[in-house]
């Protein structure tokens, strides 16, 4: 990982680390993303206009453009469409580097894969070289992106983060953004063609928010608090579907589990699956049902899509906000149904629907 995502000094990975999260935290802990609703929607709104007039839609390259357009512009203040296109070739041929074998030389995945994010980083230097211009000279918008901000911001030392430390997280932070929630996206709306009566109950609940707003209204931080249906929808579809497979830790302590020592310093894999399916904790554990995350919820620490403690995702509040205006705007425009009923389900690198889940949209207002 760490000649695909490289850093510019000497510091060991989990150092680096941790002051890179910790900042990244900051920027997307829900006070940061109020401002950001708004611009979010209105990029859903936009890219939906892309598919007025059609009929059948790929969810999987639906789910991707809207995803990618929504983090270059908030990530990187970037809504070029080819630079966007761009980003997404090689952010593709990062993923398939990531889950490769981890063999480097010419020609194999990996070696692709380390080309691709040294080209995509190199890219990004140019533009943060020319932002950091841009903000010394005050000429930069009202509205911050992300880039901005780290450009801006320092470390412990008082220090402020190279170019080349900033374009290699932020490459990361495409990537993650990019590759699991359109899974979550597409499970979310396979399970809603499978099942009209949650489709339904979302749709009401939806209704409800565009009942309290004004036509041509934007979408509040507000409006999200009001979707609480639909967000156990959707952390039903990351429970039954968690896009990953797992992470390893490092114990740093001697601990007994299951009459089993683990010594400090061992490496420690866990696996999302474990108490995601385990009927210990989810009764029924392959029916889909949201009422699971009503009241309390699940059992502390037995619904983990975002890890758990200090080192859960900082993006997950980011990916709240993008999977609901996502579902807001689509469930009050259409109804669809899938093209393929008996569509297969591949787990490589994320289990999503083999063909992409093609479905034929039915708008409200034809």
């Amino acid at each position: 990982m760490g000649k695909i995502f490289p850093k510019s000094d000497d510091k060991p990975s989990n150092e680096h680390s941790f002051t890179i999260h910790k900042l990244l935290h900051l920027i997307l802990k829900a006070d940061g993303l109020r401002e950001y609703v708004g611009i979010m929607d209105a990029v859903m709104k936009e890219h939906l206009q892309t598919y007025k007039n059609c009929k059948q839609v790929n969810v999987r390259d639906m789910a991707k453009r809207y995803l990618l357009t929504l983090s270059s512009n908030i990530f990187l203040g970037i809504n070029d469409p080819g630079k966007i296109e761009t980003l997404r070739e090689r952010l593709e041929v990062i993923e398939t580097g990531i889950f490769s074998i981890p063999v480097n030389f010419p020609g194999t995945c990996l070696n692709r894969s380390i080309k691709a994010s040294r080209l995509m980083i190199k890219e990004l230097n140019a533009i943060a070289r020319q932002r950091r211009i841009d903000l010394s000279g005050h000429r930069s918008s009202s509205r911050k992106d992300f880039m901005s901000v780290l450009l801006l911001a320092k470390d412990d030392n008082g220090q402020f983060f190279c170019d080349e430390d900033i374009s290699s997280h932020l490459v990361g932070l495409l990537l993650a953004s990019y590759s699991t929630m359109q899974s979550t996206i597409i499970n979310i709306m396979k399970h809603l063609a499978e099942l009209p009566a949650i489709y339904n109950f979302v749709l009401r609940e939806q209704e409800e928010v565009v009942d309290g707003k004004k036509p041509n209204d934007m979408l509040t931080w507000e409006d999200l608090r009001m979707m609480k249906y639909s967000w156990n929808v959707a952390c039903e579809a990351l429970r039954i579907s968690t896009p990953g497979i797992g992470s390893f830790r490092e114990a740093i302590t001697d601990f007994t589990y299951e009459g089993y020592t683990i010594r400090r310093g061992s490496k420690i894999y866990w696996n999302f699956d474990a108490t995601h399916k385990n009927p210990k904790y989810f009764h029924d554990p392959d029916k889909f049902d949201p009422s699971r995350f009503q009241g309390d919820g699940p059992t502390p620490y037995t619904f983990v899509p975002f890890g758990g403690g200090p080192r859960m995702c900082p993006g997950n509040e980011y990916a709240r906000v993008a999977i609901l205006t996502f579902l807001h705007n689509m469930v009050t425009h259409f109804r669809w149904e899938k093209l393929i009923p008996d569509e297969k389900t591949i787990h490589y690198p994320v289990p999503r629907p083999a063909q992409g889940l093609p479905i034929l949209l039915h708008p409200h207002n034809p």
